[in-house]
């Protein structure tokens, strides 16, 4: 793979997105430090980690597979940013980039997937 992981555009929008989920998780409770706080941290710096370890493999099935767990990734931190809401630990604007970026870096994943899967297919069929 010719490519660079640091020049992937969804890489960059998850390494944003890790940024302003941290920034977002230091205005919560001090008792979630091993609660939500750390679980949401993990999983999203899991995304960006994900994408750049799948860019290293060597061959697009295992870039594929990674991306694949970076979205799970992305579904777990929905997950968890709809826990801290309803728990009244996170509203306002930190809130929405958060959802915003989230939703962003999982349409972009699920195209490159798509992508990547009919490149695939069309190789299969001998194009």
């Amino acid at each position: 793979m010719a490519q660079d992981f640091h020049d992937l555009v969804v890489w960059k929008k998850a390494i944003e997105l890790a940024t302003c989920t941290y920034k977002l998780t230091r205005t919560f409770p001090k008792d979630e430090i091993y609660g939500l706080i750390s679980q949401m941290r993990r999983a999203s710096v899991s995304i960006a980690s994900n994408i750049a370890e799948g860019r290293g493999r060597l061959n697009p099935a295992e870039f594929r597979q990674f991306l694949g767990v970076a979205q799970g990734s992305v579904f777990e931190l929905k997950t968890q940013l709809l826990v801290a809401k309803n728990l009244g630990m996170a509203n306002g604007i930190a809130l929405a980039e958060v959802e915003h970026l989230s939703e962003e870096v999982s349409k972009m994943l699920r195209a490159f997937i798509q992508t990547l899967r009919l490149k695939a297919n069309s190789k299969s069929l001998g194009r």
